[in-house]
């Protein structure tokens, strides 16, 4: 079996590498175990000196297009193994960065919100497609709202209407916008090679903790994990997978009533 996550260590930099553009790097099962044995090859590295930086990037032209709606719309609800891809990227020892030159969409967004830092390219778009599908974006709010206000992206939530990078950089989504993604990540890789490895870890540790309680992360992941997987279950999200993949307008189900 082809893999869909690529993993290579250079120059003090573990970069890890979606690679699944068939299916524009969808959350699929195996591009997310893939990618946790990505993680495990860079934390080694990390553990071993041979890596300061992970990187999280992406084969064009989409970094990622959120969950396999295919697979979720013939299989049980099952969330864990995705939010466990967003702590681990929250508590790995060496800074994160999410390097975005493409569209991002629904779990894709929280996947790159997971990462100390996010530069993306100034033409990228990002959007919050699951009320369109049916679903909620559920298990993404736990790491994009410890980056910002939600009210800063109530519209981009409620009408799934994409917003451009400028936005996202203006809210707090998003850390650097550049018209030369790799240059900018090589620079950020360079400068934190600089810092001690011990008093970064403890930095990004401390930016991790700072305000926030770890118990209130797992309860919010818990709890959002419960959520997400109800609605992907219900009758909503069968109308709505169902119509996405028609490629036309869904027929809602009654509330109450179509069951």
């Amino acid at each position: 079996m082809t893999e869909l996550v690529r993993l290579d260590v250079s120059d003090a930099v573990a970069t890890i590498t979606l690679d699944s553009p068939a299916n524009r790097n969808a959350l699929s099962r195996q591009l997310v175990s893939d990618l946790h044995a990505a993680l495990d090859g860079a934390d080694a590295a990390v553990a071993a000196g041979d890596a300061r930086t992970i990187v999280l990037g992406h084969t064009p032209s989409v970094f990622c297009a959120g969950a396999d709606l295919k697979e979720r719309a013939s299989g049980p609800a099952d969330s864990a193994p995705v939010v466990r891809l967003f702590e681990r990227l929250l508590d790995a020892t060496a800074p994160t960065i999410a390097a975005v030159s493409g569209p991002v969409r629904a779990g894709g967004i929280g996947l790159m919100a997971s990462c100390d830092l996010v530069v993306v390219h100034s033409d990228v778009t990002f959007a919050f497609t699951e009320v369109r599908i049916g679903v909620v974006a559920a298990i993404i709010s736990v790491p994009i709202f410890r980056r910002v206000v939600p009210a800063h992206l109530s519209a981009a939530y409620l009408t799934g209407e994409p917003f451009d990078a400028e936005h996202a950089r203006r809210v707090g989504l998003v850390t650097h916008v550049a018209d030369d993604v790799a240059a900018v990540v090589a620079e950020l890789c360079a400068a934190i090679a600089l810092g001690g490895p011990e008093a970064v870890a403890a930095t990004k540790r401390m930016l991790q903790e700072a305000g926030a309680d770890r118990a209130q992360r797992d309860a919010a992941f818990a709890a959002m994990r419960d959520l997400s997987d109800r609605h992907f279950q219900s009758a909503e999200a069968a109308a709505g997978m169902a119509a996405f993949a028609a490629k036309r307008a869904p027929a809602w189900p009654r509330p109450g009533r179509d069951r």
